[in-house]
């Protein structure tokens, strides 16, 4: 006897398809993230809140096809590269990837001890990092895939304090509503600067990894072996796409808070979430300050995983060597220690006079340097019949991929004669 199809069936089976696009894409709005958008809302009242809906459509895209290789291949995106690029590209994409990794996660522990610091006075920063990366590797190393993907399923529930944040704030709504639909552009090198970072953040390498590779380790938990085929193929579609506007949502909420909040409070210069988080307080009341503070917090702790995590897949699937978060310590030493070190290294930038927001400049460049590159070789590999059989790409996601490394092409350029003429 059939299922009826009643609401609540359909909703608890769409659930069931959330995974690796829902984590993708809520792990994007990290701290460091969070603080660019601070600056953008800050600095330009919500002159940016049309970007959340021009980048979601590329982004989607892009995720989508890195989903599809990992399904298709049974491997992650540097695996997939590795047996089908030489292997100069893939080392020089490991070249860019790693320092900008790294000192995108130093920037979000910063940003998470500052938080935390701000919430219990009493406490160190240094104290509030530390402990941080101490409980974050033990997680990671110590729980099953299972367990942690759980974990980051429900640690995205933290980026709903910025769904609420907005509306303990008088808005004009009518403004709002105009800047979202209507495109602002002012042709300054500050407005300029604001929107490659806000790109340059919202699609980044480090996700690209993750998507095909958590792609692949949802495969393996199966009990028995998955066969690729239109349904699964619609399921997870609808997996990044649910996770790529969730986290573009919670994008706009973000600029929509700062941008009114802070803008109209006089505070423009805005460097850290926890200049962001500290300016709302006497503006929006205690609750708004909190609530922003903690959803901080709880986006480093889903953040910082899915970092660290591609890292570690790039550099292990690069050289062959096993990996895998469902795989204990023993079984992938060199994955885990790999993790360990990336987080060691992005702690000890915080105590050697090495800037966050230093980190998250130069983590943009090599980010907005890669991009591109990465993006083509994800055309080219979703279009090849002999990688991809008949799951190539569809005129559409064609269409959204190639304006997608125009976009990102663009922005590297400007944002490297950005920094050759400062």
């Amino acid at each position: 006897m059939k299922e009826k199809k009643t609401p609540s069936n359909k909703f608890s089976r769409f659930l069931k398809v959330l995974g690796p696009g829902l984590i993708t894409g809520a792990s994007d709005d990290d701290p460091s993230g969070i603080a660019t958008y601070s600056q953008a809302g800050a600095a330009f009242g919500l002159s940016t809140l049309w970007t959340a809906w021009i980048t979601f459509p590329l982004m989607a895209a892009i995720q989508e096809m890195c989903a599809r290789i990992g399904l298709v291949t049974s491997q992650g995106l540097a695996g997939t590269l590795r047996s089908n690029y030489s292997k100069p590209v893939l080392y020089l994409m490991l070249l860019f990837s790693f320092p900008a990794i790294v000192m995108n996660i130093g920037a979000d522990i910063a940003g998470m001890g500052a938080v935390g610091n701000l919430l219990f006075p009493s406490i160190s920063a240094i104290y509030f990092c530390v402990g941080f990366t101490i409980l974050l590797l033990l997680s990671i190393i110590l729980l099953p895939y299972r367990k942690i993907s759980s974990v980051l399923k429900y640690l995205c529930l933290s980026l709903l304090v910025y769904f609420v944040v907005p509306f303990l704030y008088k808005q004009d709504w009518l403004a709002v509503m105009k800047a979202t639909v209507i495109p602002t552009l002012r042709f300054d090198k500050e407005f300029v600067s604001i929107l490659v970072a806000i790109l340059g953040t919202t699609i980044s390498p480090y996700l690209f990894f993750w998507q095909a590779t958590m792609q692949v380790e949802d495969v393996k938990q199966m009990e028995k072996e998955l066969v690729v085929n239109k349904k699964v193929m619609k399921e997870m579609k609808q997996d990044v796409d649910f996770g790529m506007l969730f986290s573009n949502v919670t994008m706009f909420f973000i600029l929509l808070t700062t941008g009114t909040v802070l803008f109209n409070g006089g505070i423009h210069q805005i460097e850290t979430v926890e200049q962001a988080a500290e300016a709302l307080k006497p503006l929006a009341g205690n609750w708004a300050y909190l609530l922003f503070a903690i959803g901080v917090i709880g986006t480093g702790f889903l953040a910082i995983p899915v970092l660290s995590g591609s890292l570690s897949y790039i550099i292990t699937e690069t050289f062959g060597w096993k990996q895998g978060l469902d795989k204990k310590f023993h079984e992938a030493k060199a994955f885990y220690i790999i993790i360990a070190i990336s987080l060691i290294i992005g702690l000890s930038l915080n105590y050697i006079g090495f800037s966050p927001i230093r980190a998250l400049i130069y983590s943009a460049i090599l980010y907005g340097l890669t991009a591109p590159v990465l993006i083509a070789m994800i055309l080219h590999i979703s279009n090849n019949k002999k990688i991809m059989g008949r799951f190539t790409n569809t005129r559409k996601s064609n269409i959204l991929g190639f304006s997608a490394f125009i976009l990102m092409s663009a922005a590297s350029v400007i944002l490297i004669y950005m920094q050759v003429t400062q």
